[in-house]
Parts: C-alpha cells; sequence; structure tokens
C-alpha cells in the first residue's frame, strides 16, 4: 500500500466535498486540519473542483488533498496536474485504475459487489470504496465480505450514508481502512461560513478515530 494510502487509513476518517466556490477552499482547509481531520476528498462534481484541489495543494500542503468522482483516464490526469495526491471514484473501471497505475497515483475505485471486489483485487488495488454503502446494506454487509475476503489483506473505504451515528459501526470493522462522509463538511455550511460547526464535527470524528483504535 502506498505511503499515501497508509496516512488516510491513519486519520481514519475521509471528508467527502463538493466545494462551490474557491473562496470556501482555505477555511475548509483550515477546519480540517484544526479539526484533526487532515485529509480531504474534493470531488469533481463542480466547476471549481481542480482550482480548489490546485489552491489546497499549493497552500495547504500539510493536508492530504485527494480527488474524488474520477471517472476516466483524462481526470486522472487532471487530478495529477492540479497536485492531488489520491483519486476515488464510485465505481471500477479498468480503464481509470490502468491509467492511475500507470501514473503511480493512488487510487480507490469504487465497488458494491464481490465480483468486483475480485476484479479490483486482480487490477492490483489495495483499498476500495465500498459505496453506496448505507443503500446497499451498510456494515452489515460490509462485514459479511470480510469472511471470504480479509486474508487477501484488501480494505475497504465505505462512503455514501456513513453519519456521525453509524460511524463506529465501520470503524470497528477490521478491514476498514477509512470512511468517507459528507457530512463533515456540507456544502450549505460552507456556503454559510459555518466553520465552527465543521471544525466541531472534525473534532467529533477524531475522538471517535482515537477512542476505537487507539492513540
Amino acid at each position: 500500500m502506498s505511503s499515501v494510502l497508509e496516512s488516510i487509513a491513519a486519520v481514519g476518517v475521509v471528508p467527502v466535498v463538493a466545494v462551490d466556490s474557491v473562496e470556501h477552499a482555505l477555511p475548509l482547509a483550515d477546519a480540517l486540519l484544526e479539526g484533526g481531520l487532515p485529509v480531504v476528498e474534493v470531488t469533481f462534481r463542480t466547476k471549481a473542483a481542480a482550482d480548489v484541489i490546485r489552491l489546497l495543494s499549493k497552500e495547504r500542503p500539510q493536508l492530504i488533498v485527494g480527488a474524488g468522482t474520477v471517472l476516466s483516464p483524462e481526470t486522472v490526469q487532471t487530478a495529477i496536474g492540479c497536485g492531488a495526491r489520491f483519486g476515488v471514484a464510485p465505481g471500477l473501471n479498468p480503464r481509470v485504475v490502468k491509467a492511475a497505475s500507470e501514473a503511480g497515483f493512488p487510487f480507490i475505485p469504487g465497488i458494491a459487489t464481490p465480483s468486483e471486489i475480485e476484479q479490483g483485487l486482480e487490477l492490483g488495488c489495495r483499498i476500495l470504496k465500498f459505496f453506496p454503502a448505507g443503500s446497499i446494506g451498510g456494515a452489515k454487509l460490509l462485514g459479511a465480505f470480510s469472511g471470504p475476503y480479509k486474508h487477501t489483506g484488501i480494505q475497504f473505504m465505505p462512503t455514501g450514508g456513513v453519519t456521525a451515528d453509524n460511524l463506529a459501526d465501520y470503524l470497528r470493522l477490521p478491514i476498514v481502512a477509512a470512511a468517507g462522509g459528507t457530512w463533515i463538511a456540507k456544502t450549505a455550511d460552507m456556503a454559510e461560513g459555518k466553520w465552527d460547526a465543521v471544525l466541531q464535527r472534525c473534532k467529533a470524528a477524531a475522538a471517535l478515530v482515537k477512542t476505537i483504535r487507539g492513540a
């Protein structure tokens, strides 16, 4: 596993954000860093995404900045060009996985079934995004995957339906590297400048990781 992915696993929670304005980038980064979650997945769902990744990578190098919703080989190159240190996708596209691998770009593709897990293993993936976690069985289903796949060393990043209320259920699973969550930094809170709310959610999530996994 790459050092970047190991660092993400050490943090335990990955804030997943759709940032509408570049002006929100640095206040967001400062809230994440102060709150104890020095990692972020900026999704390519907004026009500002590339500029946000570029700015964060330059101005907050201590933050592990990743690109989300990476759906094509071209987007892999865009993410790398902007300074992203890892990429995430909702699904498993062999072409995208190959492009990331050839570029030496740590990449976490999405899966929802055993067949997709096995495809990910064959492609050399070490962490897979379990998505949309809440809609397809949650921690219970992910725990069931542990039986036939734990011995392979594969780990998962459940995302989609992960909340402050069920975060612990995922973190207690040994096959979970980290959990991705949109509740940490909500689009509405960023738009309204509610950075203290983001900060407090970060602190709560970081404290829960420490409680479950130890210092």
